[in-house]
C-alpha cells in the first residue's frame, strides 16, 4: 500500500518563501535608505553650491552698484549649465555699520527636488583692511633672525629677511638699494627682498605697490563717529590723557598732567617732528602725575578719537579704535603711547582693538619682560617702534633690553618700524619676537579702520 500524505512539504516551503521575501524586502528598504541618503547628499551639496552662487551673484551687483543694497534682493532662481531651473537662493543684504564699508551678504540655497534640505552662507564684501597683512610697511624694513612671523608681510621698499616666515613676504621693488638701514656698509644694491631667513619659497617681489597715502582713513568721519556715537576727547591743554582697559569691560580714562624723560637713541630721518627726530634726545614718556576723569563702557564707545597724545594700556574686552589725532592735519603730530602690556580679554573674535596714530606709535622703556599687543596698529606719517636706551646716550639702560615681544594682529608703519638696536651683543630691545596673524581682523577689522584695494568677499562662513 502507498503512505499518501499529502502536502507535508507545503509548510517548510512557505517559511522558506516567507524567510526569502523579508530577505529581499529589508535588501531592498536598505537599498532605498541608501539611494534616499545618497540624494539627500547630494543636494545638500548642490543646495551650498546654490547659495554659493547668490553669494558670487551679489557680489558682482555691488562690483557694478555700490550703494545699492536693496535691489536684486530676495528669491533668484538658480538655472543650471543645461539650462534647467534645479533650485533657487534667498537673498539677504545687511548695510554696512557705522564706521565699517562691509556689506553682509546671507544666501540660502535649496534645490526644488528637496526643497527641505537647505544651506546658508554669510559673508562680508568690501574693500580690504590694511590688517589683511601682519606687517605693512611703507618703507624698507629688517626683520632679525629673532624674529618670527606668521601671516603676510608687505612692503613698498626693499625686506631684509633673517627672521623666519610663514606667510608671504611682497616687496614692491625688483631691486633696491640697501643702506645703514637693512644693514649695508656701504650702500649696495639688492634684490627685493633678500637675507639669510626663510621660507624662501614665499618671498615674492615686485609686486604691485600700496600708495600709502592714498589709503582710506577718514579722521573726520572718525571724529564725527566719536561726538555721535562714542567718545570725542578735545585737546587736554596739558599732556594728553591715559586709557587704563579693564577685563569687565570698562576703561579709566585720566588727564595725564605731568611726564619725565628717558634719554634715548632713534635713526635720523626716520620720522616727523620732536619725536622723529633722530640721535640721543630726550623722550618724555613716562607719566609722573595725572588726575582721574572717569569711567566708560568699551561696549558704549566703539570709537575714541582724541586730539591730543594717548598713553593706552590694559586688557580690552569688547570691540573698539583709538584714534590721536591733531587738526589741522597737515602740522599737528599726534602719538601713541604703550607703556605696559595691550590685551585682549577673550580669543573667540569678540574682542578687537584698532590703534591709530596721526604720528608714531611707540612702546616705552619700562614695559613687562614678556611685552604683549593684541590689535591692529596704524602709524599713518610715522613708525610703529621702541627708541634705544643706549648707554652712549647718557641713558639708564635698566630694562633697555626685554624679553620676548608677541604682537597678535597687524602692524601698519610709514616709516621704518625699530625696536633692536646693536648685534652681538644686544644693546636695546627684545631677545625674541613673535608677530601672529589674526584672521578675525582681516575678515572683520575694527570700525573706521583704513582699507586699501579692489573691493571682495573678506570672509565666507556657513551658518
Amino acid at each position: 500500500m502507498f503512505n499518501n500524505q499529502k502536502g507535508t512539504i507545503t509548510p517548510a516551503l512557505l517559511i522558506i518563501t516567507a524567510a526569502f521575501v523579508a530577505a529581499i524586502y529589508g535588501i531592498l528598504i536598505i537599498l532605498s535608505l541608501q539611494i534616499n541618503f545618497s540624494n539627500r547628499q547630494v543636494a545638500s551639496e548642490e543646495a551650498l553650491a546654490i547659495a554659493e552662487a547668490g553669494i558670487n551673484y551679489y557680489s558682482w551687483h555691488l562690483s557694478k552698484a555700490p550703494t545699492d543694497y536693496t535691489s536684486d534682493t530676495g528669491i533668484h532662481t538658480f538655472i543650471d549649465p543645461q539650462g534647467q531651473e534645479i533650485g533657487e537662493f534667498n537673498l539677504e543684504i545687511t548695510p554696512p555699520e557705522t564706521g565699517s564699508a562691509a556689506v553682509t551678504i546671507r544666501s540660502t540655497g535649496k534645490t526644488y527636488d528637496y526643497p527641505s534640505i537647505t544651506r546658508t552662507i554669510k559673508a562680508r564684501y568690501g574693500e580690504p583692511a590694511l590688517s589683511q597683512y601682519t606687517f605693512f610697511q611703507n618703507a624698507s624694513s629688517w626683520y632679525g633672525p629673532e624674529t618670527v612671523v606668521y601671516g603676510d608681510i608687505f612692503s613698498n621698499n626693499g625686506i631684509r629677511m633673517d627672521g623666519t616666515n610663514y606667510g608671504r613676504v611682497m616687496s614692491a621693488k625688483e631691486t633696491y638699494k640697501c643702506g645703514t638701514e637693512t644693514g649695508c656698509f656701504p650702500p649696495d644694491w639688492r634684490p627685493g627682498v633678500w637675507g639669510s631667513g626663510g621660507d624662501q619659497s614665499l618671498w615674492t617681489f615686485p609686486v604691485s605697490s600700496i600708495d600709502f597715502d592714498s589709503i582710506s582713513l577718514d579722521f573726520n568721519e572718525m571724529k564725527s563717529g566719536a561726538i555721535n556715537d562714542g567718545l570725542y576727547l578735545e585737546n587736554s591743554d596739558e599732556f594728553g590723557y591715559h586709557l587704563v582697559f579693564s577685563a569687565d569691560g570698562s576703561f579709566s580714562l585720566y588727564r595725564v598732567l605731568a611726564t619725565n624723560y628717558y634719554n634715548a637713541y632713534r635713526v635720523p630721518g626716520n620720522g616727523l617732528g620732536a619725536e622723529g627726530a633722530g640721535g640721543c634726545r630726550k623722550r618724555y614718556e613716562k607719566i609722573t602725575d595725572e588726575e582721574y576723569i572717569g569711567s566708560h563702557n568699551t561696549g558704549d564707545t566703539p570709537i575714541i578719537f582724541a586730539e591730543d597724545h594717548l598713553w593706552i594700556e590694559g586688557t580690552v574686552d569688547g570691540r573698539v579704535t583709538i584714534a590721536a589725532v591733531g587738526f589741522p592735519l597737515a602740522s599737528r603730530e599726534m602719538n601713541i603711547r604703550i607703556p605696559n602690556n595691550l590685551v585682549y580679554e577673550q580669543y573667540d573674535d569678540s574682542d578687537s582693538l584698532g590703534l591709530v596714530a596721526q604720528n608714531d606709535i611707540l612702546i616705552s622703556r619700562d614695559i613687562p619682560t614678556d611685552f604683549r599687543i593684541d590689535g591692529a596698529l596704524v602709524a599713518q606719517k610715522g613708525a610703529i617702534m621702541r627708541f634705544g636706551y643706549l648707554s652712549e646716550c647718557g641713558s639708564d639702560t635698566a630694562n633697555a633690553i626685554r624679553n620676548s615681544m608677541i604682537v597678535r594682529g597687524s602692524l601698519s608703519s610709514y616709516f621704518k618700524a625699530t625696536w633692536n638696536y646693536g648685534t652681538d651683543p644686544l644693546l636695546s630691545g627684545f631677545n625674541s619676537i613673535e608677530l601672529q596673524y589674526d584672521s578675525d581682523l582681516s575678515g572683520n577689522p575694527p570700525v573706521y579702520f583704513p582699507t586699501s584695494g579692489t573691493p571682495g568677499i573678506l570672509s565666507w562662513t556657513e551658518e
